[in-house]
């Protein structure tokens, strides 16, 4: 068990007996008799950065490690190794298993757990909401919902083809969609929304030109359609992360309101309970 306050390397196995590693930020004063509301974040391997010092600053897309250790959250950042044709269950089999690793020590709070992703990260929390209802709740940002309309689509920057990335690279489906249609359909969140119970907050900017922003909206409109408890930020002209300093910070105080409201039991803004209007945006903050 480690005692003592800073970050750390804790190694488990996964499902598939694969031993993995992965970063544990505990904040000052820890005591390992006591249990902490955790936050999670991952984005294929991170483990090399243990001594990786993170500025205390907004950051363009996800948690800001330094903050919520400083505000009584453990971090933990798994890696997470992957089978080509099941991105989806890779995550889940290295996540899970990393987690409840964790809460077997005893000092997490195993109801207050959170979950945060960007891009490939927001996909994977997209998926493993279908999967578990282990987090309290999560953030996907820019994710990929529908793989089957993501593979028809462009990299609109570079009006590249977005085909190449789940036939060879970092979606790992490892063949077409007439090759593998079953592989598209398992691994996209939207055909499993019915089964999603956690609370989601959800951050995808209208001038994304990686993941087209209408994989944003399929997953939200899914969600609100099946009435689940569901929120999504959008920039005006802001692209896949956010570049201006004043957005940044609007997107880390809503994400640490909406998971202090769930992990800590602070009260919901009222962004949460009554959105913004339309005619309001950029006047009315809602906080």
């Amino acid at each position: 068990m480690l005692l003592s306050e800073g970050s750390f390397q804790v190694n488990w196995v996964s499902l598939d007996n694969v031993p993995l590693q992965g970063l544990l930020y505990k904040p000052e004063n820890f005591d390992p008799k006591k249990k902490y509301p955790m936050m999670v974040y991952f984005y294929e391997k991170n483990s090399d950065y243990l001594h990786s010092h993170i500025a205390p600053a907004p950051i363009r897309s996800y948690i800001n490690y330094s903050l919520y250790v400083s505000n009584g959250y453990l971090v933990f950042v798994p890696d997470i190794v992957y089978k080509v044709g099941s991105p989806g269950q890779s995550a889940y089999s290295c996540v899970l298993p990393g987690v409840t690793s964790l809460i077997a020590q005893g000092f997490v709070d195993a109801k207050h757990i959170g979950m945060q992703g960007h891009s490939w990260g927001g996909y994977q929390t997209a998926y493993l909401v279908t999967r578990t209802d282990l987090f309290a709740a999560a953030e996907a940002g820019a994710p990929v919902s529908n793989m089957v309309s993501a593979y028809g689509g462009v990299r609109w920057e570079s009006g590249m083809s977005r085909m190449f990335q789940y036939e060879h690279t970092q979606s790992r489906i490892g063949g077409s969609l007439w090759e593998k249609p079953m592989n598209y359909l398992d691994n996209s969140p939207i055909f499993a929304a019915n089964k999603v119970n956690t609370p989601l907050l959800m951050m995808h900017n209208d001038a994304d030109g990686a993941v087209p922003w209408y994989q944003g909206i399929e997953y939200y409109m899914a969600l609100r359609r099946l009435n689940k408890p569901v929120w999504m930020l959008n920039y005006n002209g802001q692209g896949h992360g956010l570049t201006q300093r004043q957005d940044r910070t609007d997107f880390a105080i809503r994400m640490m309101q909406f998971f202090d409201h769930y992990l800590k039991g602070k009260p919901a803004p009222e962004w949460m309970i009554k959105g913004v209007p339309a005619t309001e945006k950029g006047i009315t903050k809602g906080y």
